[in-house]
Formats: C-alpha cells, sequence, structure tokens
C-alpha cells in the first residue's frame, strides 16, 4: 500500500483545511481494514487524530479534535479526507495518513503533510 498526503498549509486560527489521502495497493483485506490519521508537532510524540473504517465507516477522534473535524472516505477513489474546522495554533504538526489493510496495526505511512496553524 502507498499513500499520498496532500492539503496541508498555512492558515490563520479559527480557519479551515482540508487534507486527502490517496491510497494505492490493497487497502481492505479485512471488515476492520481502517484508515488513520496520525500528527507530530514539534518536539511532541506523533498522536493519533482520527480513524475510519472502510466497510461500515465507523469512526473515531481524539478528544482534542473532536466537534472540530470529520474524516470521511470515497471507496471509489480509494481516498480518505479531513475536514479540520475552527484550527487552533495547537493543531499545528505534521499530518500523517496511515493504511491498517489488515485490521491489527497501521503498518503502511504516507509521508505526512505539514499544517501551520497561525494565532
Amino acid at each position: 500500500v502507498q499513500l499520498q498526503a496532500s492539503g496541508g498549509g498555512l492558515v490563520q486560527a479559527g480557519g479551515s483545511l482540508r487534507l486527502s489521502c490517496a491510497a494505492s495497493g490493497r487497502t481492505v483485506s479485512s471488515y476492520n481494514s481502517a484508515m488513520g490519521w496520525f500528527r507530530q508537532a514539534p518536539g511532541k510524540e506523533r498522536e493519533f487524530v482520527t480513524s475510519i473504517t472502510w466497510i461500515s465507516g465507523r469512526t473515531s477522534y481524539a478528544d482534542s479534535v473532536k466537534g472540530r473535524f470529520t474524516i470521511s472516505r470515497d471507496n471509489a477513489k480509494n481516498t480518505v479526507y479531513l475536514q479540520m474546522n475552527s484550527l487552533k495554533p495547537e493543531d499545528t504538526a505534521v499530518y500523517y495518513c496511515a493504511a491498517n489493510s489488515l485490521g491489527s496495526a497501521y503498518d503502511n505511512w504516507g509521508q505526512g503533510t505539514l499544517v501551520t496553524v497561525s494565532s
């Protein structure tokens, strides 16, 4: 599985961005196959942001982004999106998409896209 993330950029606090992650290869091997977004801020460890399963569309969010971020998928395009609204400076990070094709662990990672939120 190869992943290509895009859509990062510079935005003011309160603004919005939409990230995309295009996947190629076999992304669905299990009912629980999923795609996730993670982020890593400067000097911090990578953290989970959100995920979505390909088949059922079940979603999960970190508490810090609930109500502001929305993950969605387009199965026909093998693409996952992350709509980020009401952005805060603490959302500044490199955002990575990842694939959990077997439904067990995220074992394929995209290259990351930088999101910078200015105050």
